[in-house]
Order: structure tokens, then C-alpha cells, then sequence
């Protein structure tokens, strides 16, 4: 797996690797991360470009708003146990 790009975004870290004709993007935010997989076959031939284009402010936007649910089910479950 190698990384092709990242994206400055300031509320998370954005990346995109490549590996096995797929392409891996990851969002991190602290200690959580989603991951999204794209087969190059599944695009229309635009390469990185066209993730670019799928990865527009609106996705990032449900992306952070997940991350926020991620948090709160995760403290919820924490604190279960304390």
C-alpha cells in the first residue's frame, strides 16, 4: 500500500493510498479513523483525479458528523465499564 495524496483539511487528516487496482481513502480524527475503498474499475478512467471529485465538502462534512457519533457511542460504552 503506498499513499498517492493527502488532503489539508482542518478538522481531520485526509489521505489516499493505493493498493491492488483499489483506491483506500482514510480519514483520521484523534484516535478515530474511517476508510472508504474505490475500485479503479469502478471509475471512469480519471485516476486520483476522480476520488478528488467524489471526496467534495459535503462528503467531508457526513464524514466529521460520523466521527462526532464514533466519539459519543465510544465514551458511551466506556463508561459502561467504569
Amino acid at each position: 500500500m503506498r499513499i498517492i495524496a493527502e488532503l489539508p483539511h482542518p478538522q481531520c487528516k485526509i489521505s489516499i493510498f493505493s493498493m491492488n487496482q483499489k483506491y483506500i481513502v482514510k480519514f483520521e480524527q484523534g484516535p478515530y479513523e474511517q476508510s472508504y475503498k474505490l475500485a479503479e474499475l469502478d471509475l471512469m478512467g480519471g485516476g486520483v483525479n476522480e476520488v478528488f471529485q467524489i471526496i467534495d465538502e459535503e462528503f467531508i462534512t457526513t464524514v466529521i458528523e460520523r466521527f462526532k457519533s464514533m466519539r459519543t457511542d465510544f465514551v458511551t460504552a466506556y463508561q459502561k465499564q467504569q
